[in-house]
């Protein structure tokens, strides 16, 4: 529960920064957005201290960490969140920044949140969120959407974004699976190192990185977060600059051909097949 109230204070200091410089840069729109998460966070953070002094107030043995086991830091264990899943999502991705697949937002989630989640209910979220936005445009803080493909702006499969990020950052390029896997790597590590107390869970998921690394570790023993974050940021300047550029192009394509719920969710590719039959038919 710690944990999690400190997260959830880390993230309302970050959202508080974001506003201060959208209000700033005169970005109404933006600011408008970040207030409402804000707020968000503010409620989150409220009730898991509400959670936390009534589990301090139950008899030994009755309170939540009782019944879950011991902390779920030490990778041994997890518990429930009082957050929903798509905040947990959000939560997951903020820390990679990066487009993700689910069972990695999981991971993830597992390794520094200390809560588990199925994937299968994260692929039902995009649904849900789709629907959701085609219901009532923008009426959310953020929306848990879809990476698009450079070429053809259609869903990527399997892998979920915020609609929050720039557009550069939402598209998917023949380098960006690398890249965003560089990247993930380099923010898991800035992640452990903040950690004050050893994770064993997140290390492990640091070391899965590292392993695809060169020169970022040599055995799961040797996980030393600054040099797997160095590694990582050496391999990324060779593909940064043309992911970029890929990046940039398909972003403006996307602002100019696709409608609002297009740039979050996608074009829905029709079948070869049934793209023919609809032309020899009107032929």
């Amino acid at each position: 529960m710690a944990d999690l109230i400190q997260t959830l204070e880390r993230r309302i200091d970050r959202l508080r920064v974001a506003v201060r410089e959208a209000v700033l840069a005169g970005d109404g729109t933006r600011a408008k957005t970040l207030r409402a998460e804000l707020r968000e966070a503010d409620q989150a953070w409220e009730a898991a201290l509400a959670e936390a002094e009534l589990n301090r107030t139950e008899p030994p043995g009755l309170s939540r960490e009782s019944q879950v086991g011991p902390d779920a830091g030490d990778g041994s264990s997890t518990q429930s969140s009082l957050l929903p899943l798509r905040e947990q999502v959000y939560e997951a991705l903020s820390l990679l920044q990066v487009p993700a697949a689910p069972r990695l937002i999981a991971t993830v989630h597992e390794a520094f949140f200390a809560t588990a989640f199925s994937t299968t209910r994260v692929t039902s979220l995009r649904r849900d969120e789709e629907r959701s936005f085609r219901a009532a445009p923008f009426t959310r803080p953020y929306y848990i959407c879809s990476a698009l493909i450079a070429d053809f702006l259609s869903p990527a499969r399997a892998l979920l974004a915020v609609s929050t990020w720039p557009m550069e950052s939402r598209v998917i390029g023949s380098l960006s699976p690398r890249v965003d896997f560089l990247t993930a790597a380099i923010r898991v590590a800035e992640a452990v190192e903040r950690i004050p107390g050893p994770m064993p869970a997140a290390r492990r998921l640091l070391w899965r990185f590292a392993a695809s690394i060169p020169g970022a570790a040599h055995s799961s023993g040797d996980v030393h977060p600054p040099t797997i974050r160095s590694a990582a940021e050496a391999e990324l300047t060779v593909h940064a600059d043309a992911d970029s550029r890929t990046r940039r192009e398909a972003a403006e394509r996307a602002r100019r051909q696709l409608s609002d719920v297009e740039q979050l969710f996608g074009i829905r590719l029709k079948p070869a097949g049934r793209a023919a039959g609809a032309v020899d038919g009107d032929a």
